[in-house]
């Protein structure tokens, strides 16, 4: 028990008891408003994925430096936005939509193409990014904001407005043509829907008319989307084609066994039979490097970081910050389930990276940046008398 300075507490001064080193770090904590947890486990995944990715980029050195340099700018820009209150930032949600629409309005008029793809906006000699990884938080910013300030469970009449706020960008990004962005940004606005409380009735009714629109979507999809999904029916239907990735990463995990080949010694990946290896396809580097422990390690990893997520998520005061929060770590786990399920042949492939290990820098800062929102909407919360 602390020892009062009993006179000076008679003169009616106040008396302060000595602070711990626990309060002390405490107080360190909430000053810089980062989560030491998930920033612990965030930096374990990228050291991790720059280690594969030597590896996967064919042992080039400028590769891993660049890509550090990426996950250098993205831990800025998340420590930046962790400093801002759950408050400022649904005040910036529609000015951040209204941006994010009008540059993919901008892609579509004027973006770079590559790989047969309109999808990047170019700042000649400053910056070439994607505008629709910044729609992953942006629009499930907007559509948090707008169910906060409204009676929930939502009405049929602010599900429309929903739906439509949700649909605009993903028609714009599905015409660049991007499958893989546009289902994980229409995946982060049916969260913040999800979460706002729907009833069974209305998830039923969707999931009806989702599968009456199935016909629609096929007529309306890329002939290579259609034969990307024909392949994961049947990849051995074209082995030498459209078949030959799915092919090639299954048999470089199996070829890892228990505990992999050993790092470098990978032969489907060093010898440029896994195409894509260090993007899109890079789990499957790891699967043969490192085996079946390399992938649940791994696995496991994002387990924590997503269990992490969920329960700062579920430490927000406020409606705006605990959907925007449970949004963006839910889409999270979507890219990763999405990414892996393509690489191991149950999903098909729709170019979506592996958060935070695949080689890329516009998807990393989006990342990083929402993680950031994360903290801030978990360390500015409101405190409560015990």
């Amino acid at each position: 028990m602390a020892m009062i300075d009993l006179p000076r507490a008679l003169r009616g001064h106040p008396v302060r008891p000595p602070e711990s080193g626990m309060s002390r770090r405490k107080g360190l904590r909430e000053r810089i408003h980062l989560d030491p947890w998930l920033l612990g486990m965030l930096l374990v995944l990228m050291l991790s994925g720059l280690v594969v990715l030597y590896s996967a980029s064919g042992q080039q050195l400028d590769t891993v430096i660049a890509q550090g340099v990426r996950f250098g700018v993205a831990l800025a820009v998340m420590g930046v936005l962790a400093q801002f209150s759950p408050t400022t930032l649904m005040r910036w949600s529609l000015p951040a939509y209204v941006l994010g629409l009008l540059m993919l309005l901008a892609v579509e008029l004027i973006g770079d193409m590559g790989m047969g793809a309109q999808r990047w906006l170019v700042i000649p000699g400053v910056i070439r990014f994607q505008p629709s990884e910044m729609m992953k938080l942006a629009m499930p910013m907007m559509v948090a904001a707008y169910l906060s300030r409204r009676e929930l469970p939502p009405r049929w009449r602010d599900l429309f407005v929903c739906v439509t706020l949700i649909g605009l960008p993903v028609i714009l990004i599905g015409r660049q043509p991007d499958l893989g962005t546009s289902l994980l940004v229409a995946s982060a606005g049916l969260f913040v829907i999800l979460l706002a409380g729907l009833s069974w009735r209305f998830i039923l009714f969707m999931i009806g008319l989702a599968a009456a629109a199935l016909p629609l979507l096929w007529m309306n999809l890329h002939n290579y989307q259609r034969q990307r999904v024909l392949t994961f029916l049947d990849p051995n239907s074209d082995p030498l084609g459209s078949g030959w990735n799915i092919i090639q990463s299954t048999t470089a995990i199996g070829s890892g066994g228990v505990f992999g080949k050993g790092w470098l010694q990978g032969t489907q990946s060093q010898l440029e039979f896994l195409p894509e290896r260090h993007t899109d396809f890079i789990i499957a580097v790891l699967g043969e490097e490192f085996g079946l422990v390399g992938m649940l390690s791994i696995l496991l990893l994002y387990l924590l970081i997503v269990s992490r997520g969920l329960w700062l998520a579920a430490e927000a005061q406020d409606t705006f910050g605990r959907l925007l929060a449970g949004s963006i770590v839910l889409t999270f786990f979507i890219q990763v389930f999405v990414n892996v399920g393509m690489v191991s042949g149950i999903l098909p492939v729709v170019g979506v990276p592996l958060p935070l290990v695949s080689y890329g820098g516009t998807s990393s800062v989006t990342l990083l940046a929402g993680f950031g929102i994360l903290m801030a909407i978990q360390s500015h919360r409101r405190l409560l008398p015990r």
